[in-house]
């Protein structure tokens, strides 16, 4: 495992190559299907400007070499106020991306304690992520659980 990579906030300026990256993840994900015409790049790169420069939104990014190889995202879910017990933020984790060839070399792990020392400073309750089959493997070894509260209703009809 090598550490010859810095792991820093990302800026709004990084969000072209942001949303680059996660085209490409997205294109392994879902090999040999055409991706919808509508969804253009640009339109990922400005939904990722505007919200990593509102702070909607937080991201990190892992550099090596001078470019970005990897990243990872963070979304404050509010909870409503409640007298009989905390209502304390819970974040919500995605678009977690190292390229393949910096995988197994330390990156991944470092987005993650990076995101995980934010979300325990910032007074987060709870981390949650949808893993992929494949992905679910990583998220457990870094700490994360199957709930034990959590139910979900599938709207697509």
């Amino acid at each position: 495992m090598t550490t010859d990579f810095t792991v820093r906030p990302a800026r709004p300026a990084d969000a072209r190559h942001l949303a680059e990256m996660r085209w490409t993840f997205k294109q392994a994900d879902h090999e040999g299907q055409s991706p919808l015409l509508a969804r253009l790049l640009e339109e990922a790169e400005h939904w990722i400007r505007d919200r990593l420069s509102d702070g909607q939104w937080l991201a990190w990014v892992a550099e090596t070499g001078g470019g970005i190889c990897g990243h990872v995202f963070l979304c404050l879910v509010e909870r409503m106020p409640d007298p009989y017990s905390d209502n304390t933020p819970v974040g919500y984790v995605t678009n977690f991306y190292v390229t393949p060839s910096q995988r197994n070399k330390g990156a991944g792990s470092a987005l993650l304690e990076v995101l995980k020392q934010h979300s325990r400073s910032a007074g987060f309750d709870t981390l949650i992520v949808w893993p992929s089959q494949r992905s679910s493997p990583l998220w457990q070894r870094s700490g994360f659980q199957p709930p034990e509260e959590l139910l979900e209703l599938p709207l697509d009809t």
